[in-house]
């Protein structure tokens, strides 16, 4: 198969009503696509392979080591067969740990408010960008987009001084309304909505719809894989937030789950089987969310760019 199978330009058949039906006949046979052969698709099954024990190799050594002794989950060099055995003490010793599952309900908390603070503001700022005319409306997406290559570390000082102004530091306000600003997600749903087709919304109009009308009863509607595909992002990235949380509490009653773990320590310090523990605990409800979720995620990345149909 040759580059011109792929790109033939289009020429009108000689040869009259003859030529013609000939033409038709060779448009109708199957075309070959590049990349759909045997070796294609065994290269890509061993990529695919790779990736996936890339991916779960740190999940079965965290398993494996959160189910070996304190001193084999120290020791240097032990390999993935424990000297003393398996045991399931470390998840006894977290479960027995009142303060565990109040950091876990304290990350759900903050992450599911992050969540939905997120996407209303993000949705209501992306409409604004997508639909509505405004002076200096490019000037302020233009400010977004280039708000997004600011590192977040940079903005720790400055976020802390002013919620620490508001009387916010250990609150949950100050955990939460800091982590409600995502100039890509408002990216995400601007692109979005820019693909939705407008008579839509002008046929809204003629019938006396309002702009939040509009954004209730037209845009969401046709949104909802990309808002439940930016809804799990922002879950997924505020249940995993250290640094935020680290730096605005230091009540141990208001921690979350990865600020609570990295203090997870007795008098011989560092338990690493509890922490390999807690690290798999911690990652059960963000495996949950993505299969609830995951046919809304792959839905929005096949209907992205296809005019939000």
């Amino acid at each position: 198969m040759t580059a011109d199978t792929l790109t033939r330009p289009t020429v009108r058949p000689a040869g009259g009503a003859e030529g013609r039906t000939r033409a038709r006949r060779r448009s109708t046979k199957p075309q070959q696509v590049v990349g759909s052969g045997t070796g294609a698709k065994v290269g890509a099954g061993i990529a695919l392979a790779l990736m996936a024990v890339m991916w779960l190799a740190p999940i079965a050594w965290a398993l494996v080591t959160s189910l070996k002794t304190e001193p084999d989950a120290a020791s240097v060099g032990d390999g993935w067969i424990p000297e003393h055995g398996f045991t399931a003490a470390a998840y006894g010793k977290i479960f027995s740990n009142g303060k565990i599952p109040m950091w876990a309900l304290n990350s759900f908390f903050v992450a599911a408010m992050v969540t939905v603070l997120t996407v209303a503001v993000s949705a209501l700022a992306a409409y604004g960008f997508s639909r509505t005319l405004f002076r200096g409306r490019r000037l302020l997406f233009a400010a977004t987009i280039a708000s997004i290559m600011v590192p977040p570390q940079i903005l720790i000082v400055p976020l802390f001084r002013e919620m620490l102004s508001l009387n916010l530091v250990d609150t949950y306000a100050g955990m939460i309304l800091p982590q409600v600003v995502a100039p890509p997600m408002v990216y995400i749903l601007k692109k979005f909505f820019d693909a939705i087709p407008r008579e839509l919304e002008e046929a809204a109009r003629l019938d006396g719809a309002s702009n939040a009308r509009v954004f209730l009863s037209v845009i969401l509607p046709l949104s909802r894989p990309i808002l439940s595909a930016v809804a799990v992002f922002v879950f997924i990235g505020a249940w995993n937030n250290f640094l935020w949380p680290f730096i605005s509490t230091s009540d141990q009653s208001l921690m979350t789950l990865p600020v609570g773990l990295a203090t997870v320590k007795d008098s011989y310090g560092l338990q690493y089987a509890q922490l390999a523990a807690s690290g798999l605990l911690a990652s059960v409800p963000l495996i949950l969310i993505f299969m609830i979720f995951q046919r809304q995620m792959v839905k929005s990345v096949a209907t992205t760019g296809l005019g939000g149909q």
